[in-house]
C-alpha cells in the first residue's frame, strides 16, 4: 500500500521547485540582458529606443490588465 507524503515533505518539494524556477528566471534574464547589451553595442538599437518600447509595452499591459479587472468600466 502506498503511503501519503507528509505535508512537510510536500513543502520541501515545493521549495525545491521554486528554487528551480528562480534559477531558470535568473538564466533567462541574464541571457536577455546580454542580448540587449550586444544589440546596443552593435548599434542595432539605442538605450532610448529600448526604454521607450519597454514603457509602451508596460502601458499596454497595464491597460489590458485594468480592462480585464473592470470590464464594464
Amino acid at each position: 500500500m502506498k503511503s501519503m507524503p507528509s505535508p512537510a515533505w510536500e513543502h520541501v518539494q515545493l521549495a525545491a521547485k521554486l528554487a528551480d524556477l528562480k534559477e531558470d528566471q535568473y538564466r533567462t534574464v541574464l541571457t536577455l540582458s546580454a542580448m540587449l547589451e550586444l544589440f546596443i553595442e552593435k548599434g542595432i538599437l539605442s538605450r532610448e529606443e529600448l526604454t521607450a518600447k519597454a514603457e509602451a509595452l508596460d502601458n499596454q499591459l497595464e491597460s489590458l490588465i485594468s480592462a480585464s479587472l473592470h470590464p464594464m468600466a
